[in-house]
């Protein structure tokens, strides 16, 4: 297994592919293996895709300057961007499928990966997959948490705070499949505990058409139900609209926010006020996380400029791809596939990873509720035992 002072080492410039495909930066002849990080590279969302990016190729720059792969063979990056958007999930795979591509990591979107991760595997494609919904599981692992290991934090937090009345905002659109799932699972868990439970249906902002007041609305709309708990299940687009027209409605009920509204956008686009109007269910910013101290120093080396959620969860999933990569000594993918779903005690960026054997996923995640504190940082909150 690949030390972690391998892939935190001391990092040289960002490895580009055109620099990657010409064997240059290594003197060797022998063409690299080409890894594909898919994910909204552009669009609303592209503040994760990018994070996501650069994680991967931090990654990738530390194997490089440690000697490559196993049989010193170098890797280069191939982005895809599918701007997190359902619709061009099919053409994002078939680029990658067609230029032989073996190796993925991505795509972040459940809606995207539902409908692509499928032709993927078919073509004997190894996902390490950023996506969340359960149905995106399958061949290949994730250091990411999925919906059924988010939502049994969600819910304890909901029943520790005594809520009856829940009143939920959701992106149930085509491209919101996971915040869509995240809201039906956790529906269902409240009202079987006795909750009542109202859904709102919030439309994406790159919608056309939408008035200026369209989410002032749907808030509105919210509250008259007269909730104890808001629930916002979005991507952090909507969610900065709805922090903006909670703050505005005044003395209104606790907010609890879904993981996709945590991106470092957020709180970019936010006040104080308005940011530290919900607590949020996710994983704090790679800054927050002691785990991806040396981490944080490489990106702001490498990029000038400070790193996000996701990046150092990308970043993860390259470094115990190489890890299996070179346990395996081959690029097949089934005996890759098994050297990864062995790995054990891994020390990331974003804490030790293990993953199951059997499903792919990781065994413990590092999901809690966080709030914004005053330096507009996403960090832990202390909750009292009963809930915790």
């Amino acid at each position: 297994m690949m030390a972690r002072s391998r892939g935190l080492g001391l990092l040289s410039l960002v490895v580009w592919l055109p620099l990657a495909l010409t064997g240059c930066s290594s003197g060797s002849t022998a063409a690299p293996v080409l890894i594909t990080v898919e994910g909204p590279q552009s669009g609303s969302q592209a503040s994760n895709g990018l994070d996501q990016l650069r994680g991967v190729r931090l990654a990738v720059d530390a194997l490089n300057a440690h000697g490559g792969l196993w049989d010193g063979r170098k890797v280069a990056v191939v982005p895809v961007d599918d701007k997190g958007d359902e619709a061009k999930a099919m053409p994002a795979a078939r680029q990658v499928v067609a230029k032989g591509i073996k190796f993925l990591i991505g795509p972040y979107n459940s809606s995207v990966g539902i409908a692509n991760l499928p032709y993927y595997r078919r073509n004997q494609v190894l996902p390490l997959w950023m996506t969340s919904r359960d149905e995106t599981a399958g061949v290949g692992a994730t250091v990411q948490p999925m919906n059924t290991q988010i939502a049994p934090v969600e819910e304890r937090y909901v029943k520790g705070i005594g809520a009856k009345r829940v009143a939920m905002l959701v992106d149930d659109t085509p491209n919101g499949a996971f915040t869509k799932g995240m809201a039906t699972r956790l529906r269902a868990k409240l009202v079987q505990d006795g909750a009542s439970v109202t859904w709102t249906s919030v439309r994406e902002t790159s919608a056309s058409g939408l008035p200026s007041t369209y989410y002032t609305g749907r808030v509105k709309k919210a509250l008259t139900t007269k909730p104890d708990l808001v629930y916002v299940s979005t991507y952090f687009p909507e969610g900065i609209r709805i922090a903006k027209a909670l703050t505005a409605a005044g003395s209104v009920p606790r907010c609890l926010m879904g993981l996709a509204n945590v991106d470092a956008a957020f709180v970019a686009k936010t006040t104080l006020s308005q940011a530290q109007r919900c607590v949020f269910s996710g994983v704090p910013a790679a800054p927050q996380m002691p785990s991806a101290a040396g981490y944080v120093q490489q990106y702001r080396s490498a990029f000038g400029t400070t790193p996000g959620v996701w990046g150092s969860f990308t970043y993860d999933s390259a470094s115990i791809l190489f890890a299996a990569i070179d346990k395996a000594k081959s690029l097949d993918i089934g005996a890759v596939e098994q050297q990864l779903r062995r790995t054990k005690g891994f020390d990331g960026a974003t804490g030790t990873i293990t993953i199951d054997p059997k499903t792919g996923y990781r065994t413990s995640v590092p999901v809690s509720i966080l709030r914004v504190n005053g330096s507009k940082h996403f960090v832990i909150v202390k909750l009292p035992p009963f809930i915790v």
